[in-house]
Formats: structure tokens, C-alpha cells, sequence
């Protein structure tokens, strides 16, 4: 065998060990996700289709989906993972107070989301109490369901839509928050997660679910006949996604969190309930989600972001949710 075939051969054999050690490396990659419940489903269908690509081939992935906030207690408390897709960024808020998440996750792409959900009022068939408004939800006899404020992520969402709405239409603190206060006084059942809010509505109880859009088509989706209405003051529901600082992981996982907020994911969140952040995504869904002229954001000056709404509403010593959940003998703690 002359020189220059040997030179050839080797070269053959050196590519070839390459590649199959790049094969072997990312076959030995196993991402953790912990998420909250809405999104499992979907999460399904985006981690399939990224494997289907070079940085996804071969990846395997363990996955874990509940109430927000449990989930991300969870985290805290040892439970692995290499990414996290939370409900509020008050639940990732309270990973980087443990250490465990970077302080400027909302300094990624799209400020850290994977995408948007507005929060809507499941009712029953034929809207029989005619609810359209937040002022229909304190009227005499309408049984309300809501998730707890102490494990959901979307119960969070929704005792601020409710706070934000009537701030929007002209009333003060205080009478906001008295409202906030009669509106859980119509509260019938607060479940741990949103999901689990809406099998109890679905089973018959109360006349009004407060809840995600996203939730509702996600219902929608597996056969379930409900039927929501999006009020004219609403709030925009922006859904987190983090890597762990100290995932083995680290670059698999933000390749994988990139894939999530491209093309190919955000059409598949778009077809599953969720609102694309990707502005051309969100373009081809513009019938399915439409917007509504009293849509507010956390950031608004009314609420002042996540960390102001954690230390006002859902501090669990002195936040006014306590105060709120023992006038009417709900829960006070996760």
C-alpha cells in the first residue's frame, strides 16, 4: 500500500471514529424537562420533531409536568432537571433566589418566552349566564372555579387579570382588590393546576372556569366540549423557558430551547392552543387568536412585574391572596 493510500485510509478511519463518537455523545444525552401541566401534550410532538434533527438526533429525554409552582418548588428541592417551561416567571423567579437559574433568563431571545396564552372564562354550553365580563363573574348565584394561588402558576395569572381588568376600567387599589376578594367569594372549588381546574369544571361543578386559552383549546383537542369567552380587559399570558445553570447539559438544552422558540416549534405550539411569540408564526394564526383591545402584560405600571406581584399578592405570610383565602376559608399554603 502505497503512501497516499495510507494517508487515505487513515483519514477514513479518523472520520469515521469521529463520527461515531459524535453519535455516542449525543445518544448519551438525556434532557431532564420539568414543566407545567398545559403543555405536555405539545412538548410531545416538539421533542419528536427535533429529533428528527442533527443537534436533537439521538437525544432521549425524561419529562415531568404539574401545577407551576409545585413543579418548580420541586426543582428546587433536588427533583433534576436541564430545563425548566414554567407558567409565570415568578416560579422562575424563585429558582434564580435558589441559585439554580441565571437572574437574566428574560434577557434571552423573545425575553425569555416560548410563547403566549391569554386568560379566558370557560363557560357551560349556550353560555347560560351570560357571562362576558368580569363584573358577570360577582353576579348573585355564578359559581367560579380557579385554581389555588399556593401550587398554580395559573391562578396566579388570573387573580392579576382579574386585579389588571378593573385597574384598566378606572377603579383604584382598593377597590380592585375588594373586587379581587368578592370574586373568590363566588369561588366554589381551587384546585392544584390549572388542569386539574378544568377536569373539575368538566365533571359538572360551578358555571364559570377562570383559565388559559390554551387550556381551553387543549380540551378542545382531546374531545372536550367547552366552550370560552376571551374578555374585552385580558392578560397576556407570557409562558417561561429556562436552562438550569448547572445542567450537565448546558449546551444540548439551550440548542434544544432554540429549536422551541424557531419555525418549526412555534407552528406546532400554534397548533396546539399556544400563541406564537415568532411575529410570522403568530401572523399565520391571526384567525384562530385574536386580540383584544384591553390586553395587558405583568410589566403594566398596575402590577409592576413579578417581583412586585409576589411581595403584594403571594407573599404566604402577609401577601393579600392570605389574607383574602382565610376571609373566605380557602387554602394558605402549596
Amino acid at each position: 500500500m502505497n503512501k497516499a493510500h495510507k494517508t487515505l485510509l487513515a483519514a477514513g478511519v479518523l472520520a469515521l471514529t469521529l463520527a461515531a463518537g459524535a453519535t455516542a455523545a449525543s445518544r448519551s444525552t438525556n434532557l431532564s424537562v420539568v414543566g407545567y401541566s398545559t403543555p405536555k401534550a405539545v412538548m410531545a410532538k416538539i421533542v419528536q420533531a427535533w429529533q428528527k434533527t442533527p443537534d436533537g438526533g439521538g437525544v432521549t429525554f425524561s419529562q415531568s409536568y404539574g401545577a407551576s409552582t409545585d413543579q418548580a418548588r420541586a426543582v428546587e428541592n433536588g427533583l433534576k432537571a436541564d430545563v425548566v417551561f414554567l407558567s409565570t416567571g415568578d416560579d422562575v423567579n424563585l429558582l434564580v433566589d435558589a441559585g439554580l437559574v441565571d437572574s437574566k433568563w428574560n434577557h434571552q431571545s423573545y425575553n425569555g418566552i416560548a410563547a403566549d396564552t391569554v386568560v379566558v372564562f370557560a363557560v357551560r354550553n349556550g353560555n347560560p349566564k351570560h357571562i362576558k365580563s368580569w363584573s358577570d363573574l360577582i353576579k348573585p348565584g355564578v359559581q367560579v372555579l380557579t385554581p389555588s394561588p399556593f401550587s398554580s402558576g395559573s391562578a396566579k395569572w388570573n387573580i392579576l387579570a382579574a386585579y389588571g381588568a378593573e385597574r384598566r376600567l378606572g377603579k383604584t387599589d382598593k377597590q380592585a382588590t375588594v373586587y379581587v376578594q368578592k370574586l373568590f367569594s363566588h369561588v366554589v372549588s381551587q384546585d392544584t393546576s390549572g388542569r386539574n381546574a378544568t377536569n373539575t369544571f368538566l365533571s359538572g361543578k360551578g358555571d364559570v372556569l377562570i383559565t388559559y386559552e390554551s387550556e381551553a383549546i387543549n380540551s378542545r383537542l382531546n374531545g372536550q366540549d367547552i366552550q370560552y369567552v376571551i374578555p374585552r380587559q385580558s392578560m397576556l399570558i407570557e409562558l417561561p423557558i429556562s436552562v438550569l445553570k448547572a445542567s450537565p447539559n448546558r449546551d444540548k438544552a439551550n440548542q434544544f430551547v432554540r429549536f422551541i422558540k424557531g419555525d418549526v416549534a412555534q407552528d406546532l405550539l400554534a397548533q396546539n392552543g399556544f400563541r406564537p411569540v415568532d411575529k410570522k408564526i403568530a401572523g399565520k394564526y391571526a384567525d384562530k387568536y385574536p386580540t383584544r383591545p384591553g390586553i395587558f402584560k405583568v410589566d403594566d405600571k398596575i402590577i409592576g412585574g413579578w417581583r412586585n406581584a409576589d411581595k403584594v399578592w403571594f407573599d404566604p405570610n402577609k401577601g393579600r391572596m392570605v389574607t383574602i383565602e382565610r376571609s373566605i376559608g380557602g387554602p394558605t399554603s402549596g
